[in-house]
C-alpha cells in the first residue's frame, strides 16, 4: 500500500492551515482527495494529526472500525480489522486489505516524509506541535504493530 500527503502550491506564506491532499493506493483500488466537484482538498496538518489518532486507536485494539474525516472536507477512509487484517475502504469503494503493521509503516512513511518537506518552513504554533505530538505519539504505535 502506498500514501502520500501533500501540500498544494501557491497558498502565500506557509501555514498550519495550509491545504493539501491524500493519495491512498492498495491492490484492491486507489482514493485521491484532488479532482472532485466540490473540491476535497484539507487543511493537510491538522488532518494528518486526526488521521494518526485515529490510526492508532484501531492499531492498538480499542475499536474494530475507525472513520477518518479530513479537516474542512468530505474526503473519509474507514478502517475496520478483520481476521485477515485491516480493510480500508472510502465511499468509492475499497482500497486494500492490509496487515496492522503495513498500514502503521505506510501512514508513518507519509505522515514522516510530509514533517520533513514541510514542517520546518512552518511557524511555530499550535498546529505544528500538535503535528509533532501526534507524529512522535504514532511511531510508538507504530513500532509496536
Amino acid at each position: 500500500m502506498i500514501a502520500k500527503f501533500t501540500v498544494r502550491p501557491n497558498q502565500g506564506d506557509p501555514s498550519g492551515f495550509d491545504l493539501g491532499d491524500m493519495h491512498w493506493r492498495g491492490e484492491l483500488g486507489e482514493i485521491d482527495s484532488t479532482g472532485h466537484v466540490p473540491d476535497q482538498g484539507m487543511m493537510i496538518y491538522i488532518s494528518v494529526t486526526q488521521l494518526l489518532d485515529c490510526l492508532s486507536k484501531i492499531l492498538k485494539g480499542r475499536v474494530k472500525t475507525a472513520s477518518f474525516t479530513g479537516a474542512d472536507t468530505s474526503f473519509g477512509l474507514t478502517f475496520r480489522s478483520t481476521k485477515k487484517g485491516i480493510s480500508v475502504t472510502s465511499r468509492l469503494g475499497p482500497v486494500a486489505l492490509i496487515s496492522a503493521a503495513a498500514l502503521a509503516q505506510t501512514a508513518l512513511s507519509a505522515a514522516e516524509e510530509l514533517a520533513r518537506n514541510n514542517l520546518e518552513s512552518l511557524p511555530p504554533d499550535g498546529v505544528r506541535e500538535d503535528y509533532l505530538a501526534a507524529l512522535d505519539s504514532f511511531r510508538l504505535v507504530a513500532h509496536g504493530c
